[in-house]
This record gives C-alpha cells, structure tokens and sequence, in this order.
C-alpha cells in the first residue's frame, strides 16, 4: 500500500522535523527543497498527501498546488507562515484541502494529516458518483461538472460543495453544515470561506438559458439545491 507523504519546505529544520514524525506515524516521506522538485517527486512517486510550503524558490506551493489540481485530487495542506485571511482563502479556493500556519507543532500537523486522509475513506466509500438533473450531472469521482453539455472549470471544493448540495434537493444546509462536510471538523475556518466559494460557483454557472434548479440562498441559515416544478 502506498503511504507516500511528499513534503516540500526550503526550510531544512522543518523538513527533518516533519520527516522525523511522518515516518514515526507509519509513512513514508519523500522531502523537496523547492517547487520544481516537489512536481518532479509528485509525478514519480504518487504520494497519497503532499505538505506543501508556501513560499518556496522556483515555484512556490500556490503555483504547485495549482498545477497539481489541474490533474489530480490527491490531499494537500499547505504550510506558510502567512496567516491573514487572503492567503488562506486562495490557498483554500485554488484546491487546498487544509491550511497550517507558522510556527506550528509537529503534532498537529500529523493530527491535520489524519484528518483529512480519514475524510478521504469516509468520502470515497459513502458517496455516489454521479449526480444528474436537468442540464447537469456532477461525476465526484473524477471531479467533472457538466453544464448543457459543456465542462466547467470548477475547484476541488465548489465541486464537493455542488455534489453535496444537488444530492440533497430541498435540503437546507448552513454554513456551519458544509464547512464541516467539506471542510471536516478539524478545520478552523469560518463561514465566510463558504460564502466566497458559493460566489464563485454561481459565477460559473452563469448562462442565458433558464435551468429548472437553482443553488438558492436562506437568508440567515445557508444555502439549498432548489428543483422548481414545471
């Protein structure tokens, strides 16, 4: 069983810390210095989460994480030592699955790291793949949406945060609700981030033609996925 956690940090104190307590927990790590070599490693040793810091040389863990997500949904928490909200917001909208800031214990690191791999098996075996309403269907496995036909480019969370909500048509979720279901109960963001990527996804969902569903705001509790009956 593959058990490959890639850390990329310029820092090398990090990189023994953290490489000292993933092997500890039963993994393998596999350590980059920059950006360019963690896309290198990615590719050649499949690992099943990455660490990735922000700021990095060559590339940094925005410009990897990007680049990895346009082909792959494998788990990545990013480490940085910036921790104002901007940062984690795009760090959270381009794909990331967790975010650390500096200075950090190594515990709650390898805490974050079972977090978000135990809602992996808990997603992979409870879901559904395929979604389909009018003009739609949302394919969780790969990650693909479709609108009349035409692929959207939507991130890892809009996706998960979509496929949540048109699976359940008519039921309220709140903020609260999908942080956790998306996020999980070991993230420490607020509601915000879910009101950003709904924004987003509306967005993308834009088009002349009339749709018989909607993602319909509850003014004071969250959101739905609303069938209107024609």
């Amino acid at each position: 069983m593959n058990k490959n956690i890639l850390i990329a940090d310029d820092n090398d104190d990090i990189l023994e810390i953290l490489h000292r307590y993933v092997t500890k927990e039963g993994f393998s790590p596999i350590i980059a210095h920059n950006g360019e070599e963690a896309l290198k490693k990615f590719y050649e040793f499949a690992p099943v989460l990455l660490l990735l810091d922000v700021m990095m040389p060559e590339k940094d863990g925005f410009e990897v994480c990007k680049e990895i997500r346009s082909n792959s949904n494998v788990p990545i928490i990013l480490i940085t030592a910036k921790g104002d909200d901007g940062d984690r917001i795009m760090g959270l909208d381009i794909g990331a699955d967790d975010y650390i800031v500096k200075p950090f214990s190594p515990g709650e690191v390898m805490a974050r790291i079972r977090a978000v791999l135990r809602r992996l098996d808990i997603s992979e075996e409870q879901r559904k793949d395929i979604v389909r309403h009018p003009g739609l269907e949302i394919n969780i496995s790969d990650y693909k949406v479709t609108l009349n036909g035409q692929l959207l480019s939507l991130t890892k969370k809009e996706t998960e945060i979509f496929w949540l909500l048109a699976s359940n048509p008519g039921k309220v979720f709140s903020r609260d609700n999908l942080l956790t279901s998306v996020w999980g109960d070991d993230y420490f963001g607020d509601a915000r981030t879910v009101d950003t990527h709904i924004k987003r996804l509306r967005s993308k969902l834009s088009i002349n033609e009339p749709l018989n569903w909607d993602i319909k705001t509850i003014w004071g509790v969250g959101y739905k996925f609303e069938v209107k009956h024609v």
